[in-house]
């Protein structure tokens, strides 16, 4: 093996020839380096790209004047003609790149470099490129490599049987072959799981972009798709105009629709999409987004619009017309966030639409929705918010404004309110005081309401639509609930609360507690709807009230320990003393409806869900809970508890406005009784079960049970559901059912899932769901079939297919397909 180092240092001649090999080499990392689309020949079906193992890469060092290394079995010197040849395992070294191949000549005459045989360039960023040869000149304008191939860091892979580059900007490749895949490791010849073949590949470095000629994308090697042209940004940019994966949905509102999105790629910090679709019954859909990346945050704008060519879809023949008759329909949405510190954030969202059903109609997914899916919002509702949220160690801010907008043809947009504002804080002072901890919080709660909301809770008023809001017949409190008041409620609440604990030498754990809380209100209530009078006090009202609580937790831990595992039995109670809460049903309940009484709150000193509400009186809660952890097979917890009005009024048996505590269990001196069960045998499986049993018969009053498993590939939930009616809150009957979800890997890349949801009581299926997918590292495709069962309106099921491709570094696209079943009310075809 012969080694030479040329440098500044070396003969004369041999300086100018150094030189020359020099630009040639460096022409080549370049002209390699910007030949970032390959393909392979044209009688080619596959890509080899493992042929050669990639070498480790050799790190430069940063020297002032860095010297070319060459290494190869002999180097000759050509002084007539003025060419270098090197030959037999070339290696040239220089800036952090390698050239390897079997024979390098330089022409200083011609001005060219060719490397044959084997010829692989390993860049400093990772980039290989193969090939048979390479020539280039020396100002790096031209040249081209025979049987190109090329391996770049992201992991995507080029072929080319000839690779063509002219003027310095522009590359061609002739018969060329792309992938984002890998060659299958037992057998490399085998085709990868997709390719795009292209009679030419066009290469235009300052634009960045790559057009392929009478494309064909095959999957596995068998062609599926033609396109007589299409281009794409190239691997290395990340964001770049253009044309996005087109969309294909179908619906029965709207017929078919193709939906093209162009990507505006204006600065690096914002950039807009326009999305138009094209529907065959409804004419032009426009949708655009706006986004814009601030030093301190974002913000967004989308929006929406048509002009209907087929509005009629929407009329009924039976009762009101759908939302959607109206000649134009649209929305625009904005969302932001900001931070002000680390610690504080403030944000918006925005929402503007013509009618509810807006988004549903045409698959629109809002910028509010939580979910991925390209054509569901996934909402029941919209919110425009103004808020401003702070963090502490201990301690937590939130102040928001509100408006809810209802997405339901079911909702009535003038009983759903405006909270200005609502404000939550709490603290928890990170001293000691006396002996325990000492915290506050404190909320501030303002809103208005144009109409009242009212609920059925006979069977009667259920029937007749007694309660609707459009109804003109007088409301009474035997047949509805007043859900919303109509007008404006203002209330500020601070609570104080200290707590600390003792154990003696016994084991007997001593939890003193105490808390003072003040609530101040201001209610206006509209007397326009007579029926409001026979809930609450019309007119301007003003209350205050003061709630001090003192109490007393015990807990005696009782632990033996045995050889198959140890056991716990713990006796808690739970004595609190307190006046009785003052001016029931004076002051509106919004906040406080929600009131479920089982095992997670059954030790709540106050268990009312929010502010409105104050529970008063005396009360003893107790209960015994049993823990068991059992060598090799798990742990058990069990509990059974009930609690006991002591003295003063029960906050639980006098109804407000909304009935909320009655029918709970709690409306009685002795509360039903409340119990839990919870087997966790491994991390594998689980399952707890929450029960509620009659204080008198033991009759079940309300049942859930919950139990999942992942194990290997099966990942399994289950949820059965069992509730008594109750009538005074408007639940008129039983509910039963069961929630069901599960996936299996079949393997590495392929999963099946599916959900339903079945409704016991009515014998019948509310939701299912079914999906298929598979991903691996360069392809993903999902398909779902999505069933909804709704009860409300013409509409009484609805069917979606969806399908998902995505092409890694190519794109993605999906596809939908909606059907409705209209009941025989329904819409006029």
């Amino acid at each position: 093996m012969a080694t030479a180092s040329l440098s500044t240092a070396s003969l004369p001649i041999a300086v100018r020839l150094r030189s020359r090999l020099l630009a040639a080499a460096s022409a080549l990392a370049v002209l390699a380096g910007t030949l970032a689309l390959g393909v392979a020949p044209a009688d080619a079906q596959t890509l080899d790209f493992r042929s050669q193992v990639r070498p480790a890469q050799p790190k430069a060092a940063p020297v002032a004047d860095p010297q070319m290394l060459v290494q190869a079995a002999e180097i000759q010197y050509d002084y007539t003609n003025e060419r270098v040849v090197a030959s037999g395992n070339v290696q040239i070294y220089y800036k952090g790149s390698t050239i390897e191949a079997d024979r390098v000549v330089y022409d200083q005459k011609t001005k060219h470099l060719q490397a044959e045989g084997n010829v692989r360039l390993t860049e400093p960023d990772g980039k290989i490129t193969y090939g048979s040869l390479i020539d280039l000149t020396d100002d790096y304008r031209d040249g081209f490599i025979d049987s190109l191939r090329i391996e770049t860091p992201d992991q995507t892979r080029f072929a080319a049987a000839r690779g063509q580059r002219s003027g310095g900007n522009y590359t061609v490749f002739e018969s060329g072959v792309y992938t984002a895949c890998e060659a299958c490791k037992e057998n490399p010849q085998k085709p990868p799981l997709w390719q795009v073949k292209a009679a030419r590949i066009i290469h235009d470095q300052n634009e960045k972009m790559v057009y392929f000629e009478d494309a064909k994308i095959e999957f596995f090697g068998v062609p599926l798709a033609y396109m007589p042209y299409f281009a794409a940004p190239d691997p290395t940019v990340k964001r770049k105009s253009g044309f996005l994966m087109p969309l294909a949905t179908t619906s029965t509102i709207y017929g078919y629709g193709l939906e093209t999105p162009y990507y505006f790629a204006l600065a690096p910090n914002y950039d807009l999409t326009v999305s138009p679709r094209v529907m065959t019954k409804q004419g032009l859909l426009m949708q655009g987004e706006w986004r814009h990346r601030l030093e301190d945050g974002y913000y967004s704008i989308k929006g929406a619009g048509i002009f209907q060519a087929d509005k009629d879809y929407f009329q009924r023949t039976y009762g009101n017309d759908a939302p959607g008759f109206r000649d134009f329909r649209g929305s625009i949405e904005t969302t932001g966030r900001f931070n002000l510190s680390p610690r504080w954030t403030w944000g918006f969202d925005g929402i503007l639409i013509t009618d509810p059903t807006f988004f549903d109609n045409y698959k629109i997914k809002s910028l509010q929705s939580r979910t991925g899916s390209e054509f569901f919002s996934n909402l029941t509702e919209g919110v425009s918010q103004l808020f401003l949220t702070g963090r502490g160690d201990r301690s937590y801010f939130d102040i928001r404004a509100m408006h809810f907008y209802g997405f339901s043809e079911s909702d009535v947009q003038k009983t759903l309110p405006v909270v200005h504002p609502v404000m939550d804080y709490s603290n928890i002072l990170g001293q000691s005081v006396f002996g325990g901890e000492l915290g506050y919080r404190a909320n501030l709660t303002s809103l208005s309401r144009e109409q009242a909301e009212y609920n059925a809770i006979s069977q009667a008023a259920y029937n007749t639509g007694l309660c609707s809001s459009s109804a003109d017949t007088a409301k009474t409190a035997k047949d509805c609930l007043l859900r919303g008041i109509p007008g404006t409620y203002s209330r500020f609440s601070a609570e104080v609360d200290w707590r600390t604990r003792y154990v003696d030498s016994f084991g007997n754990v001593f939890i003193p507690f105490a808390s003072l809380r003040a609530d101040a209100a201001q209610v206006h209530v509209n007397s326009g709807d007579t029926s409001v009078g026979n809930f609450i006090q019309t007119g301007d009202s003003s209350e205050l009230r003061v709630m001090p609580t003192v109490g007393l937790e015990y807990r005696l831990p009782l632990i033996s320990v045995h050889s198959w595992g140890t056991q716990t039995l713990e006796p808690i109670a739970q004595v609190i003393a307190r006046p009785n809460e003052s001016n029931i049903g004076k002051l509106p309940n919004e906040d406080a409806q929600s009131l479920v009484f089982d095992d997670s709150n059954l030790f709540r000193v106050d268990k009312f869900s929010g502010w409105d509400r104050a529970e008063g009186g005396g009360r003893a809660n107790y209960g015994l809970q049993y823990t068991a952890q059992v060598n090799g097979a798990g742990a058990v917890n069990m509990l059974v508890g009930q609690s006991y009005h002591l003295f003063g009024t029960n906050s639980f048996a006098v109804g407000d406005t909304s009935n909320t505590g009655l029918d709970s269990g709690l409306d009685k001196r002795a509360s039903d009784y409340v119990a839990r069960f919870a087997y966790t045998p491994n991390r594998i499986f689980s399952v707890i079960s929450r029960y509620r049993f009659d204080e008198e018969d033991l009759t079940l009053q309300r049942l859930e049970v919950e139990g999942r498993m992942s194990v290997d590939r099966w990942n399994v939930s289950l949820m059965y559901g069992n509730y008594a009616e109750q009538p005074e809150l408007g639940f008129l009957e039983r509910r039963e059912g069961v929630l069901g979800s599960g996936s299996v890997k079949l393997d590495a890349n392929w999963v099946v899932n599916g959900a339903a949801r079945y409704d016991i009581q009515h014998n019948k299926v509310s939701q299912t769901r079914v999906g298929l997918g598979y991903m691996d590292d360069c392809f993903l495709i999902g398909l779902n079939y999505i069933t909804d069962y709704t009860y409300s309106g013409n509409v009484t099921s609805n069917h979606t297919v969806m399908l998902q491709i995505g092409l890694r570094t190519i794109g993605s696209t999906s596809s939908s397909s909606s059907s409705s079943t209209i009941s025989s009310l329904g819409t006029t075809q």
